[in-house]
């Protein structure tokens, strides 16, 4: 299923097509751990979900905290 969010770090929408069903965000929105309606998905794809973060949004969080 195609998934979009809203970077909270930078604001754009990304897209990305994670395996999940209709069925599996509903439970979640409806209270369930993520990891419990979605334990087949990666951290990374149950962040997406979540936050709208991206595998390049932590990246570019740390990266400027070293600075």
């Amino acid at each position: 299923m195609k998934i979009t969010k809203t970077s909270p770090i930078t604001g754009k929408p990304n897209t990305r097509e994670i395996n999940v069903t209709a069925e599996q965000l509903l439970e979640w929105k409806r209270g369930a751990l993520i990891q419990s309606a979605m334990p087949h998905i990666s951290p990374q794809d149950r962040e997406f979900i979540m936050t709208g973060s991206t595998p390049e949004d932590w990246a570019q969080m740390f990266s400027e905290e070293g600075e």
